[in-house]
């Protein structure tokens, strides 16, 4: 039995936003839901454990996590990408999420977050957390106009999220199966997925892009 809150889809998208930067995520007073796609070997071993670890996971690459559960369908092609066949829900501790949107620099420069690009290049040189947005993605992969958030973890900080900072985790790769054809076949009628909300946090001054 999924842990995750699901609605039907066709209900949850009359009221996300269909243009602009936002943070769409399932989320509560203490935690907020984040994506991830791995092999079965990773995968398997996060959701029986609780963490990020063993004999193949990578300390020493970045390892990116998406709020959006339609974003991870698309890049992992609603688990059957290869090496992306497990899909893992991450319970995240909220002030460790808050924490990473504050020390993100995003991917690309801005002019209003820094002075310069070579302020810019410093930054993400020495930063641990990197910021993307990205189009989102409708079920059957169609491109839409809003964006969606990731976060590139590495370093020090990839080592707390794996190890500190998850309250649970869990593999719906099973939900994922059994969505999968109606997202295929463009049925919104009988598609569930995830309730997700706009995330805000009016603390952060580099999560969302000057419009």
């Amino acid at each position: 039995m999924n842990k995750i809150l699901t609605a039907p889809y066709v209900e949850q998208k009359t009221h996300w936003p269909q243009t602009g930067h936002h943070i769409l995520a399932q989320y509560d007073e203490e935690s907020i839901i984040v994506y991830q796609a791995y092999n079965r070997s990773i995968g398997h071993f996060a959701a029986r454990h609780g963490y990020f670890g063993g004999s193949h996971f990578s300390f020493e690459r970045m390892s990116w996590i998406k709020t959006n559960f339609l974003w991870m369908m698309y890049r992992n092609g609603w688990s059957q990408k290869e090496n992306q066949e497990v899909t893992l829900a991450i319970r995240l501790r909220r002030s460790a999420f808050d924490s990473l949107l504050a020390a993100a620099v995003p991917s690309s420069y801005r002019a209003d977050v820094f002075p310069s690009q070579e302020d810019w290049k410093k930054a993400v040189a020495s930063s641990e957390v990197r910021l993307q947005w990205d189009p989102d993605h409708s079920p059957t992969g169609h491109k839409q106009e809003r964006r969606a958030l990731q976060l590139g973890l590495r370093g020090s900080t990839l080592q707390s999220y794996a190890r500190d900072w998850i309250l649970e985790i869990e593999d719906i790769s099973d939900f994922v199966a059994e969505q999968r054809p109606y997202a295929r076949t463009n049925n919104d009628a009988r598609l569930l997925t995830p309730r997700e909300e706009v995330y805000l946090n009016n603390n952060l001054r580099q999560t969302y892009p000057s419009r």
